[in-house]
């Protein structure tokens, strides 16, 4: 009987552990989506004047996809090799007319060459372990345009002036073994960790931020840069610079606005539907939730109110001595009170062991957790941003000493209710009928 009560209790603990584990997960679920919309805003705005530009990726012509950004394009967890140019590029464009900003951009990848066959033949590959990432760090471009990472968990981003420090994503310092304030080996020169952000949910690349200067530094690629954002100063002037653009550098790929902002209002749409099931499916989690709670509530009831009745039918003569020797019908009813009492507290602290340790599978058992809806990161200008998504980290259900303590005080309570009417019916059986049972 100990252990079904405890099991019950177990039950009782669990169930709350697992609707405050959802609700923190629909939380955060509600906190990501607000910063999503933040930094969705900040990318229409900045996207409908924003124009990528590198050289074209090296399978785009083969049907390969990737973000001209790079210089190639990512197929699995695997990458194309990447492309460089000259950084006076950059400033040639910025003489065009209609361009506000330009903003070159290095980004290379570190890892291991691998060969893979396609259907378009045997290709090298680079199995990227982590991407450098070289921004020019200067206060104008970086108080206007989304050029490093929003979503800082940790310490700060970087500022104008910097040297000698990174910004890394959250799974680099897994990867690195390193948090802020730490050294970290980047290519044999050493750099202070000075920020992390919040990881990417696209290929979880392991990206970390640091000045352009020294990106191409200890690369070995000085002068030169993978990609350039540019800005035209309005949406009116955006095809012209197109037009400028191509005509001047033909091998260049350059990415417009427009099918940008389809695909971000696209996402945009999907994430209020995707938070909108999540909100449904909490609720539904939390009614059944009530429901279970409900019958463990009257199932721990049934077994104390049973076991103390066949208790005291068991015991029948013993209270007849009991009465006969002068026990008056409140100590008898007392004494079976308090044996309930005992029972619920020994079945309680069995339970607070268990639901401590088995809440986590015991709330998989009998709730659907609130599976957390992965947003995209922004494939366009994301690497630069970071957009969280709704990424929602999986919340474990662990109980609380408040909950503890309820759900004790709370078996004792259910103990001395079930265990009353026993008491009552042992403190009214008759002496002279009690001693005559067998």
């Amino acid at each position: 009987m100990i252990i079904a009560l405890g099991l019950s209790v177990s039950i009782l603990i669990s169930i709350p552990s697992g609707i405050m584990a959802n609700q923190k997960a629909a939380e955060q679920l509600s906190a990501n989506y607000d910063a999503y919309l933040q930094d969705m805003n900040t990318e229409i705005t900045t996207a409908a004047t924003l124009l990528e530009v590198s050289l074209s990726p090296v399978f785009t012509a083969a049907g390969f996809g990737g973000r001209g950004g790079s210089g190639g394009g990512f197929i699995g967890e695997f990458m194309t090799s990447e492309s460089f140019f000259n950084e006076t590029v950059a400033s040639d464009i910025n003489n065009i007319d209609g361009v506000a900003t330009v903003i070159p951009i290095l980004e290379k990848s570190e890892g291991t060459l691998e060969t893979r066959s396609t259907r378009f033949g045997e290709f090298e590959f680079l199995k990227p372990e982590y991407t450098i990432i070289g921004v020019p760090l200067d206060d104008f471009i970086l108080s206007n345009y989304p050029v490093l990472p929003s979503g800082i968990i940790e310490g700060r981003t970087l500022s104008e002036g910097d040297s000698g420090v990174v910004l890394l994503s959250a799974n680099n310092t897994e990867y690195f073994g390193v948090g802020v304030n730490d050294q970290v080996n980047i290519l044999g020169k050493d750099f202070t960790v000075v920020g992390v952000y919040t990881t990417t949910t696209i290929g979880e690349m392991k990206h970390l931020y640091m000045s352009l200067s020294e990106a191409q530094a200890i690369t070995g690629i000085e002068g030169e840069i993978s990609s350039i954002d540019v800005y035209a100063e309005n949406e009116a002037t955006v095809g012209s610079v197109y037009v400028d653009i191509t005509a001047i550098y033909a091998e260049f790929y350059v990415n417009t606005a427009e099918s940008r902002l389809e695909s971000i209002t696209s996402m945009a749409e999907r994430q209020v539907s995707l938070l909108e099931d999540a909100e449904t499916d909490l609720l539904e989690i939390q009614t059944v939730a009530y429901m279970e709670i409900g019958i463990a509530v009257v199932a721990t009831s049934l077994i104390v109110l049973f076991t103390m009745l066949y208790t005291v039918r068991e015991r029948t003569q013993e209270i007849g001595v009991l009465k006969a020797i002068g026990f008056s019908n409140g100590s008898i009813m007392s004494q079976f009170m308090l044996e309930g009492m005992i029972l619920s507290v020994v079945a309680g602290l069995v339970g607070i062991v268990i639901g401590t340790i088995g809440a986590p599978i015991i709330t998989q058992l009998l709730l659907t957790g609130l599976v957390p809806s992965t947003g995209p990161e922004s494939q366009f200008v994301g690497r630069q941003i970071g957009i969280p998504g709704l990424t929602v980290e999986a919340t474990i259900a662990t109980p609380t000493i408040e909950l503890l303590l309820i759900v004790f005080a709370g078996t004792i309570l259910l103990g001395v209710i079930g265990s009353f009417y026993p008491a009552w019916r042992a403190s009214k059986t008759s002496p002279m009928e009690a001693l005559r049972r067998e």
